[in-house]
Order: C-alpha cells, then structure tokens, then sequence
C-alpha cells in the first residue's frame, strides 16, 4: 500500500483568501507558540514548517547596516528632490536589493523600517537627516511615493513590507524617551497626524513604528491614537513595532506603569504586535507577556489580535507561497539611479552669475568636507565613494584643481617633553568597519588588532578638526582617527568617527599651563601609560598643543592661486546631531567660519557648498554663490561636480525653513506650531532661506493661472516657461490661504507641487484637482473637520516667498457656529489659545487634560462660546490641588474653584455659582498642580 499524501492545511492554500489563511494558521498555534511571535525575533515553528522571523531591516536611504549596498542620498536630501517619481524609483531599487542580499544573507528582513515621516518642525532636531520636509503635505508625498517602491508592484505580494516612523510628535533626542510633546488638537489633527494619514491611505504601508517620547502626557507605546486614528484609516492589518528597548522604558525610565507584566499588556492592548526589546534575547518579553495572562491583564484573544497582523504581513511578502524574487544589487541602474538622485537634491541658494563655471577654471576645493564622502547611522557600507574632490578632479581635470583640507596639523607634547606617537602597524586588516553587517552595529567593537599609542621625542602629526562645540577629532597621516577600543587603550584605529557612541572625539580642557585631552565616548581623560597610552581618571596627562600649521594658512594659499575657490563645509553625521544628540545652534562651527573667512579674504570669487544634515544660518550676503547639498550617498561628488561644470542645472528645493538667527527659533520642545508660530505656515519673521526655495541656470516665467470648483473639487491651471538658455527642472508650487480666516490659518500652505523639465523656449501646462477637503482645518468647538465659506488665495510660485501668480475662488462651506456649552461644556485641551500649560494625559488609557507648566500658572481662552439665555451654574472636573477662576471677555473674575488635594488621576468634580448669557470668550486662569478635564455650565 502506498501511504497517503496529508491534503494540504489550508493556510498553504494559495487560493483562499490571506483572512481565511490566517485564521487556519492561529488555530493550529499554540498559545505558548503565539506568544513567542510577539517578539521582534519569532522562532521558527518546526512541526508546521513555520520559518522563524524578524520585524526591522533599516533601509532608509539604501539598505543599512547589512554591509555594502547602494547608498542613495539621505532622507533629508530625497524630500530636496521634491521629486516623487524619483523617489518611487529609488524605493524599487531599495527593495531589490533588500531581497538580493536576503538570497545570500538571511539575517536581511524584509520588514523595512523605512520611511521616517516625522516632520521637520525644528532645524535643531538631531535626526533632522532622517526626515523629508517641515511639511506634511510635502512629507507624505516624498514618503507615500519611497512606499509604493519598497512594496513593490506584483499585485498580490509585496517585495518588502515597509514601517513608518516615529509615531507621533517626535523632534528632541534631548530627553527623548521622558519628554512629553503637548500636542493641541489642531496641531495633532492638520500637522502631525497629517504626514501618517496620507501616507497610509495610499496603501503601500505595512505598519508603523512608535516613537520613544510620550505625547501629551502618555507614552506613545501605549497611545490611543493607534486605535482610533491609524487602524481607522486603511483596512489593511497594520503591524506595529516598538522602538527599540521602548517596552522596558515604560518602566524603567518613564515609570508610567509599576511592573513589567502591566507595561506590556497596556502596549499590546493600546496596538503594538511586536516588541523590539534586549536585542535577540524573547525570553524576558514571553515571560512578561505570561505574566501578564496569568494575572488576567490580557485575554488569549488580545494575543490573537497582534498575532494576526505580523501573519498578515508574512502573508503579503509571500512567505507561505514560496514567492521569492531574486531581486537585484548594485546594478548600473542603481549606480545610475544614485547618482541622478544627488544631482536632484542639490539646491543652489544664491549665485550672482559665477556659476556654472567655465571648462578652464583654476580652481580650488578646500575645506572640511571636501575629500570626504560622509556616511550617517542608517546608512550602509559604500560600494562605490565619490567625494567633492574627486569628482572635480574627473570633471575638471586633477591639473586645473588645488586642493587644502583646513584642518588643524598638531603636535601633543607631554609634561615630560615627548610627544604622542602612532607606532607603526604591520599586517593589519584594513576592513571598513560595518563591513560584515550586524543586526545591531551599536554592538560592534573597537579594533584591538592595533598597536596603542606611544611617546617619543618628535611624536606623530595630528590632523585637528574640531566639529563646534569644542568636540576635535585627531586623525593620524595615514588617514586613522585616533580612537578608544573597550580596552581603554588609544589608537588610530578607526576609518571614520562612528558607532552608537562614538569613540573618535575629544575636547581639550584648559588645565594648569596645559590641557586635559578628555575622550567624550568614555568621559575620560588620557593617560601615559607603561603599557600605551590610555584613557583612564588616574593620572591624567596635561598636554601643551603644539600647532605646525593653522589650516586657515593653507586655505588661503590656495586660495590666492585660484580662479575660484570652492569651500566645502557642513557636518559629519555622527557628531554635533544625530540621533540621542540635538544641536544647540544653528550657526557654523568656528573652525570652518574661520576656513570660509580665510577663503573670501584671498579670492572674493568663493563659492560655499554646504554638505549637511540640516539648515545652517549663514552669511551669503558676502558670497557670490552658494549651495546646499545632504550628504549625497555614494554618488556626492561626481553630482557636485556636474552641477558645478553646467552639466547639470539645479532644481533641488528647501524642504524646510531656514532661518537667519537662533533667536528666530522655538523653545526645541514646543510642539505648538500655530502659537510657537513654526515653519513656513506660520513664521513671521524674515528666514534666511525660505520653504521650496531654490535657484536655477535658467529662468522662467509664470501665466494663465485659472481657478475654479466644481461640485467637491477646486480645479486650477497655468502654465510655466522655460525663458532661460539651457534645459532646466522647474519646481513649480502651489500653495493657498484663506483671506478672512476665523481663527489662525497658515500664512499659506502647500496643496500641490510638481518637477517639469523644460527646454528653452518650451512651456508645460499644468493642472491641479484639489478636492476641498484639502481647505479644511479642525474646529476645535466642535470637534471635527470644517470647511469655512469665503474667499481664499491660490498662490503660485517658485517657492513659499517667490509668489508669481494670484487668484482667488470662493468657497462654499459651513459657516463658524459658537461653542454649545450648555450641551457639551468645554474639553479642558479644545482651547483657542493657551500660555503657561501643557496637555497631559487624562487617564493611562485614554482623554486629555491640561495643567500649569513649571511656574504653576496658565491661562486657556475658548473663543465664541454660547450660553444661551442663561446658566447659573458651572463645574469642573479636575484631579490635583489648585485653583481656577473664571473671567468673560477678559474682564474680571466672576467664579473660583478651588479643589482639594488628590492624585494625578483621581478626578473630582467642584462647581459654583456664575451668572452668564449670550455669547462670550471664556477665559480660565489656572494655579498649581492641577489638571483640569472638563467643564460644565448648566442652570
């Protein structure tokens, strides 16, 4: 007899629906099985042939931390493009080569963490490289179209199954995993939940990932905005991955909850299905999680829900089908592709005429930046490397090209009269570290293989930089940084300053007749030791600095000798911001002010290009050009380099604001960007740089801007010519306010935009369906959406300040309408206007509250509130101690609460006589360590 063949389970049935499949496949688990999938690394079920699993593959500009792969510019540099096209295609090449390097490397998931659709509110964020624009509409655009790239276009499996993040209001490393952001309705509803809403309902998103900061007053890991916004906006089964360590956080750091067992119910039960935490280790989240059930803080069906939606997912990237494609890796297209995405994020901020530069310019390159190709923490390992010099050496010829870094070359003496000394080093492997790929490159460790820094009697020449902020990096001349491995011992050892802390920088502290040369990664100073030099609190070395040469001396040498000078400036991504560290100033470090400085002083005809994470505040008055550039991926240079000769024309546009002075910026915690007055919607002042701005070898001209609606859509055209002399990309934007507003609307807010190439001469006409829901803001006295009748300014132009054309279309809507307070009161966080308060959380679970900052007293204003023919009566709820007195119009106190004393989460209710009727501003003046829910009139 010949035995029988088992039919098939059903969920390896490829012909039942993905929802039939996955219930089949939960029924068959075990409850133990299914709770060892919430963890971030999921066993493999052997008896129903089950692979084992991870969520996160960081792929934010190319594939990270998995070693060489393309390496596109970053994501600060993609929004530059404001090219979504561009960037769909980019995302295609990402998710190829996710799936080449998983056919050769299983450590490579295909559930992305990719892309980050935090908004760039402030310039001072230190994971400003990580984001596309300050706008949301701009935002969602540049990530909706990376999206569509990463899944891919078969249309039943995705190729990888991309996560947003930070979910929500994330923009301070300070603090990050304690700090709240008090987010006011209007600001939750038209900014920040904005860039997530589009985002996923283009329906390329697989999930999303919470951010480690909490959101008025509760941890985002357990955030009811998951539930009643997110899931409310596909039908999709969205997976949502913690942060990493951000489960154990609820505890440990913001102790928000007592134990372990109730954190990870309330963040499971709140919506996160996979619990990134103690790296590859589940046995501490299992334990917890069985915890949790056995003390009936969680149900099998809770386990159920989560479960379901890491299956969907496995489901959509064809795992139970054997669907596979072989993908494709570091191909002539990608290496094209990357390129073509440098030179569209370049953006040239000023230019008097002297670029592009003739084919027979003298020139020289110096600065920082300028032989370096920079990579940042989400990057991968390059496979191809083209710096600024580099790429004017091949455009231009090594010949017409001089070249001086800046840097600072030292000697160290010691306080016995020897010098620091690099030993020579023999037979060592010259690997770039990250080369190999990790899951984790915080994990990675400092070379050993190296011999630790001596002293002689002459000592060794140090390359000096010091990137602001008094933070040096010391490089050795063969191009080794020197470097602190976990033996404690210093070396030059390291290919770039890098790592999860950085190992690579220094300061130098004022000591006696000397210095202190203390190492920042460890606190420590160094130390002359027996055995090597070593950092260690006993016995501190006192070090005199000895400068050979300023590198200021050897800008202007070259300088002098040139046509033109080309000063490459900006940051290195792993210093002075980046993710844990924001930065304190907008202002360029003193070390390259003083290069540029040296640089105009010999040869007016200096060109600046910034190479950076984010905005600087500069002077270009005294500049004939200047550019802007991210640091560009693999490709940098040869783009430069082609922008620089003509070959190309820029068209790269400011995805965010720049601004002239720090005293032009908000506090780095203020979320509130309609009272802060934030970005381009709503600064007053002068930027420096503004919004979508960005010049161009060509020029071009505006007409026929049309307007009109019909039914629920505004319909606008017109046209944009290419009048210059070259062919030339064009941003053309659009952008609208309404003229009579009730409240404070953006000064004017981004609708639509789009990239045209034109040749000379030629023209494109352009249109615009808008439906009018895009005119909408939140009403905050009703609590929801509203289209407000009257007339609103089309606005259309180069950028968000460079207004060519006007019109103007009248809207029908619904027109403002009073509070009904009498029927629903006041929720405390539904305010017009605030100073000295904060939004915090009402219960853990869910509501809002609002409570005097620091100084103990604030004051909310509710405009238009109605009060009908009369109320006698009005009552608060409100947990804590203090007072609260009520006034209209802003004229006297007409009633004062006071409530006892009690827990931040025990609510009472205390009321009092008032006399109002009609319609008034109600004004609440709060003091001391209340949070005020609700208020009621009645009577």
């Amino acid at each position: 007899m010949t035995a029988q063949t088992p039919p098939t389970p059903p969920f390896r049935d490829p012909h039942l629906p993905f929802a039939k499949r996955i219930d089949d496949l939960l029924s068959r688990l075990t409850l133990d099985e299914k709770v060892s999938f919430l963890h971030q690394f999921a066993p493999a079920v052997e008896r129903l042939g089950i692979a084992a699993f991870r969520t996160g593959q960081e792929a934010l500009h190319g594939v990270a931390w998995m070693g060489p792969a393309t390496v596109f510019p970053q994501a600060v540099g993609l929004g530059a493009t404001w090219n979504p096209d561009l960037v769909r295609r980019v995302g295609d090449a990402v998710s190829r080569e996710v799936r080449a390097m998983r056919a050769r490397d299983e450590r490579v998931g295909l559930n992305v963490w990719s892309p980050t659709v935090n908004l760039l509110r402030h310039p001072l964020w230190g994971r400003n490289e990580e984001g596309y624009s300050e706008d949301p509409k701009l935002t969602s655009a540049i990530a909706t179209a990376y999206t569509l790239g990463l899944r891919g276009d078969h249309p039943t499996y995705w190729r990888t199954a991309p996560v947003l993040k930070h979910w929500l209001a994330h923009n301070n490393e300070t603090d990050r995993a304690t700090s709240s952001s008090s987010v006011r309705p209007r600001v939750l509803h038209e900014y920040d939940l904005r860039a997530f809403r589009e985002t996923v309902e283009a329906g390329a998103v697989a999930g999303v990932m919470p951010a480690y900061n909490l959101v008025n007053g509760r941890p985002n890991h357990v955030s009811p905005y998951l539930r009643e916004h997110l899931r409310t906006w596909t039908d999709e089964d969205l997976l949502v991955c913690s942060d990493a360590g951000a489960p154990s956080n609820l505890v440990d750091f913001e102790h928000y909850y007592d134990t372990h067992e109730e954190a990870t119910a309330a963040a499971l039960l709140a919506g996160v299905d996979s619990f990134t935490d103690h790296g590859t280790d589940s046995k501490k989240i299992v334990a917890r999680v069985q915890g949790a059930l056995a003390q009936g803080l969680l149900t099998e069906a809770d386990i159920d829900s989560a479960v379901r939606r890491q299956l969907s997912v496995r489901f959509r990237l064809g795992e139970f089908d054997g669907y596979d494609e072989t993908g494709a890796f570091d191909t002539p297209e990608h290496r094209a592709l990357a390129q073509e995405a440098a030179e569209q994020a370049i953006v040239l901020l000023r230019n008097d005429g002297l670029l592009p530069l003739a084919p027979d310019t003298r020139i020289a390159v110096v600065g920082l930046l300028a032989d370096e190709c920079k990579l940042d923490w989400y990057s991968g390992t390059l496979l191809h490397r083209s710096t600024p010099l580099e790429g004017l050496y091949e455009r231009f010829g090594a010949e017409r090209v001089q070249f001086a870094e800046g840097v600072d070359r030292v000697l160290l003496r010691t306080g016995g009269g020897t010098f620091l000394h690099v030993p020579p080093a023999e037979d060592t492997d010259d690997q770039v570290r990250g080369a190999e790929g990790a899951l984790d490159p915080a994990l990675l460790a400092g070379r050993t293989d190296l011999p630790p820094l001596t002293t002689d009697a002459t000592g060794t020449e140090f390359a000096l930089v010091d990137w602001g902020e008094d933070i040096l990096t010391l490089r050795a001349p063969d191009g080794r940084y020197l470097s602190v491995a976990d033996d404690g011992y210093l070396r030059a050892s390291a290919d770039q300053p890098g790592g999860w802390i950085v190992q690579e920088t220094f300061r130098l502290e004022p000591h006696g007749n000397g210095h202190l040369l203390r190492h920042l990664g460890t606190g420590h100073p160094v130390s002359v030791a027996a055995g090597g030099v070593k950092v260690a609190e006993e016995n501190p070395e006192i070090f005199e600095l000895v400068v050979v040469e300023r590198g200021e001396d050897a800008v202007a040498r070259a300088a002098a000798e040139a046509d033109v000078v080309l000063v490459i400036a900006g940051n290195d991504p792993h210093i002075n911001g980046r993710e844990t560290e924001d930065r304190t100033t907008l202002r360029l470090p003193a070390h390259q002010e003083r290069l540029l400085r040296a640089a105009r002083t010999a040869n007016p005809r200096t060109v600046l290009t910034l190479v950076s994470a984010y905005p600087y505040a500069i002077a270009p008055g005294r500049l004939p050009a200047a550019l802007w550039t991210a640091h560009g991926g693999q490709a940098a240079g040869t783009a430069l380099a082609r922008v620089l000769a003509g070959d190309v024309s820029p068209a790269g546009r400011l995805p965010q604001t720049w601004y002239a002075h720090d005293a032009d910026l908000p506090d780095l915690l203020d979320y509130d960007v309609i009272g802060g007055r934030q970005t381009y919607l709503y600064f007053e002042g002068t930027p420096l740089f503004p919004f979508g701005h960005g010049l161009s070898y060509a020029s071009f001209s505006y007409a026929d801007v049309q307007a009109h609606v019909e039914g629920d859509t505004a319909h606008i055209s017109f046209t944009v010519t290419n009048t210059g002399d070259v062919t030339a990309d064009e941003v053309a934007q659009l952008y609208a306010r309404a003229a009579d507003p009730s409240v404070v609307r953006p000064r004017r807010e981004l609708l639509g935009h789009r990239r045209v190439r034109l040749a000379p001469g030629t023209t494109a006409a352009l249109t615009f369906e808008l439906p009018l829901t895009a005119f909408e803001f939140w009403d905050v006295a009703h609590g929801s959406w509203r289209l407000e009748p009257g007339p609103y300014d089309i606005l259309v132009g180069a950028s968000s300040e460079d207004i060519r054309l006007r019109t103007t279309v009248t809207l029908t809507g619904e027109p403002a309408a009073p509070r009904p307070v009498t029927e629903l009161g006041l929720d405390a966080a539904d305010f017009d206007e605030q100073s000295g308060t904060e939004i915090v959380d009402r219960t853990k679970t869910s509501g809002d509250a609002v409570t005097p900052t620091a100084d103990g007293t604030g004051e909310l204003i509710y405009r238009a509130c109605d009060f009908g023919a009369g109320v006698t009566e009005v009552s608060v709820q409100v947990a804590g101690e203090g007072t609260i007195e009520l006034s209209l119009d802003g004229g006297p106190t007409l009633a004062t609460l006071q409530t006892p004393p009690s827990g931040p989460y025990d609510y009472t209710t205390a009321s009092t006589g008032i006399v109002a009727e009609g319609v008034h501003d109600v004004h609440l003046r709060l003091r001391g360590p209340l949070r005020l829910a609700h208020v009621g009139f009645s009577g």
